[in-house]
């Protein structure tokens, strides 16, 4: 780095960094986007139709489907009209329908516009609106469980959408259709609900996995035939299909399951499963007869991406386990309950690595159900009653890890530990982050029974779906040398057999996970993009985490690979080569820290960053990241220039300015262009740009007393071009303008003056 002046140089090339000057003078192509899959998934050794609606769905070029054994074939594309479409096309039918001697050509053209008007919905959402229908064949050999599948297209790689290959015979309604006469008529139904009976119905031969689409005010209903002695699992997938619906309350389908028998008597109701939003139901029947099941949203809602799909059947279901994990390199027999079962216990191999793994049964081919089960290589012990009070307090040493139960409504467990003065403890709750109903509250006190904290809800960013964050967490420096007490108990007075938790009692276990947003990065080839890495730092540790690229083909570069210590993200910049591929690729990015004497290695969770209910944000992991290259793969039409040259951080000084020099020529684009920093810290702005024929210099500015010293971090900068020939806007309106390409990530750091 050239420090002299405050100027900091770095080789950038126009030709790495930037689209081709002819594409930056057409509109930009925003990626794909899926809102629903329906049916969300299929039975191995079958072939049906699968429709996809989204948004940007132009020019696909393939279909991914995660796991192998699936097939897919394009077959059909809807694109509905713009308003502006829709009154072009009306004033063309209305000038035809006045003409009195039409020509045969203009009749035929009069009733296809009458059939493309009648197709218009002012009432879609636009980011589900255009629709994709495709062909899928899955092999017999196909394995069950959860996938994800993607879109290619022009643009790039589509976000993931959960698809699912099971065992059972599938039953799919039609494809739903958004309409103001479908709404009505939903509507009508559902106020005459009450004092008819369902009328609307399909019939199917159980066991069968049922797909659907829920419109609004819809209540779907279907007939089967049972005989007595059978054991139904009834088991819904909503929420797990589109797990936040940004824009509603809740901001998911919450579904509602009701059994009735043939005469409308209703025998079984659920509107969740314990904690989780899909509901489960389990009915012995009683007699042979016709069944009715019926599920619809909670209030009524509905549209296009409300999707389910029901399991209905005597297959196994896992309702809970014990414990709820086990050490490493120790064989661990794990307890089952659930509906038919075959077997009450499952042994954990002592092969396993640390980890979460899935606990799941079978029963004549049939798989159940998966719960989660942790191996750890810390000791642990078995909960033992009765310990419901400080003179009963089970001793335990530390560190160690309780598997323990809450046995019935009000109990509470308590353990008794000796601590030093001035050590650092941490007591941590695992359940409902393993699917236990425990909602735990977690004090500790001393051996008088004096309050040292206490801790209901810790909110955990790597808990995946869960918007309760039930789990307690204590981190606490001891006052004293002596006994303490942990007492643990459910803030709902709740309790039972399925009421397990893992509790931690140990110093700080300095560690962190890793989240790369989105899991589907579009890049043009041979320029850069940007993605974002969280961290989620675990008992206090705050120190730096180096970003590393793995699986990447040769040329590809990551920039500004560092999560400075005490930030939680980072926002980071991908270089890829000027290389010509239409496949998307997998990567990964592992981080590493030097924790004590360790260095710790950890591997980034894909995830897509979601909104609930207009506000709330969640990290809801992916199965895969992947790299598409934008434009079909081609690689921009100049020569590449030598790569991009690696940098230290920028030194800013706190309430001053630093000159930045891109080797960059912008001579060839048309239309004025401009650098904007995207998202930068508070404080830190760009205060000026120059450009000239051979390079362009961009004055950071750092306001006095928001920036402070110490401030680490990457800076993006994206480039945009005018749209078209320079035009004067109107006024109030911004001149258009076509985003052109992002600089490799800028590493800073806010010096004092």
């Amino acid at each position: 780095m050239n420090t002299r002046c405050g100027m900091a140089l770095f080789a950038l090339v126009a030709g790495v960094v930037l689209t081709t000057p002819a594409s930056a003078q057409r509109p930009s192509q925003a990626a794909p986007y899926l809102g629903y899959i329906y049916p969300a998934g299929g039975r191995a050794g079958s072939t049906f139709n699968v429709t996809v609606g989204g948004q940007h769905l132009d020019g696909i070029n393939s279909i991914l489907i995660s796991g192998g054994g699936v097939q897919a074939t394009m077959l059909d594309q809807f694109k509905p009209l713009t308003y502006q479409q829709f009154r072009s096309l009306s004033k063309r039918a209305q000038d035809l329908s006045k003409k009195k001697n039409k020509t045969p050509a203009e009749t035929k053209e009069l009733a296809e516009l009458r059939k493309r008007l009648m197709s218009f919905n002012r009432n879609a959402n636009a980011t589900i609106s255009e629709t994709v229908t495709f062909q899928v064949t899955v092999a017999n050999n196909a394995v069950i469980g959860e996938r994800e599948l993607r879109l290619v297209t022009a643009s790039g790689l589509s976000n993931p959408r959960a698809f699912s290959i099971g065992q059972l015979p599938e039953v799919s309604k039609k494809v739903a259709k958004f309409t103001t006469d479908e709404i009505s008529k939903n509507a009508q139904r559902r106020g005459e609900q009450e004092a008819a009976p369902p009328s609307l119905e399909t019939s199917l031969t159980i066991p069968a996995v049922i797909n659907g689409q829920v419109l609004p005010g819809q209540v779907d209903h279907y007939r089967f035939k049972a005989t007595r002695g059978q054991r139904l699992v009834v088991a819904t997938s909503a929420r797990e299909l589109t797990p936040y619906i940004s824009d509603a309350v809740p901001g998911w389908f919450q579904a509602v399951l009701t059994l009735y028998d043939a005469k409308g008597k209703e025998l079984a109701y659920n509107d969740d499963f314990r904690f989780r939003p899909d509901p489960v139901l389990y009915y012995e029947i009683p007699e042979d007869g016709q069944y009715v099941l019926e599920i619809k949203d909670s209030i009524y809602r509905g549209r296009e991406d409300f999707v389910y799909r029901i399991t209905i059947s005597e297959t196994p279901f896992v309702t809970s386990i014990f414990p709820l994990g086990g050490k490493d390199g120790a064989a661990t027999v794990i307890e089952v309950k659930g509906w038919n079962l075959p077997v009450n216990s499952v042994t954990q191999n002592k092969e396993c690595k640390p980890g979460v793994l899935p606990v799941y049964v079978a029963k004549d081919g049939w798989i159940s159900n998966r719960l989660p089960f942790v191996v750890d290589p810390m000791f642990q012990c078995m909960e033992k009653e009765s310990n419901d009070d400080a003179s009963h307090a089970q001793a335990v040493a530390i560190p160690i890890i309780i598997n323990g139960r809450i046995d019935k409504p009000g109990d509470r467990d308590v353990f008794r530990i000796q601590g030093r003065a001035g050590d650092e403890l941490v007591a941590e709750v695992q359940a409902r982050r393993l699917d236990s109903p425990v909602d735990s509250v977690l004090k500790i006190t001393d051996a008088t029974g004096k309050q040292i904290a206490v801790n209901d809800d810790n909110e955990d960013k790597a808990s995946g779906l869960n918007t309760h964050h039930a789990d307690s967490y204590l981190r606490v420096k001891l006052p004293a040398t002596g006994d303490y007490l942990v007492h643990l108990a459910d803030t709902q007075r709740k309790g039972g057999p399925e009421y397990a938790y893992r509790l931690r009692i140990s110093p700080p276990q300095h560690d962190f996970e890793l989240r790369v947003v989105p899991s589907s990065i579009n890049v043009r080839s041979g320029s850069s993009t940007a993605f974002t890495v969280y961290a989620l730092r675990k008992d206090g540790y705050n120190g730096d985490i180096a970003l590393v690229l793995k699986g990447a083909p040769e040329g590809f570069k990551l920039n500004g690979g560092l999560i400075p210590a005490g930030q939680d993200s980072v926002p980071v910049t991908l270089t890829v080569p000027a290389i010509s591929t239409k496949e998307p690729i997998s990567i990964a990015v592992e981080g590493r820290a030097n924790i004590g004497a360790k260095l710790l290695t950890r591997e980034a969770v894909p995830a897509e960053d979601m909104m609930q209910a207009f506000a709330y944000r969640h990290l809801v992991p992916a199965k895969e990241l992947k790299i598409a290259f934008a434009g079909g793969g081609k690689p921009a039409s100049r020569k590449p220039g030598p790569p991009v040259a690696e940098i230290g951080p920028i030194k800013i000084p706190a309430g001053g300015t630093t000159k930045v020099h891109v080797a960059m020529s912008l001579a060839t684009f048309s239309g004025k262009v401009q650098l904007e920093l995207s998202e930068p810290p508070d404080g830190i702005t760009i205060k000026n740009v120059s450009f000239s024929r051979d390079g362009s210099e961009i004055l950071l500015a750092s306001e006095d007393g928001k920036a402070k010293p110490g401030l680490k971090g990457n800076l993006i900068v994206n480039a945009f071009a005018s749209a078209g020939a320079p035009r004067k806007a109107p006024k109030g309106q911004a001149q258009a303008r076509v985003p052109i390409g992002t600089l490799p990530a800028i590493p800073f750091e806010v010096v004092a003056r």
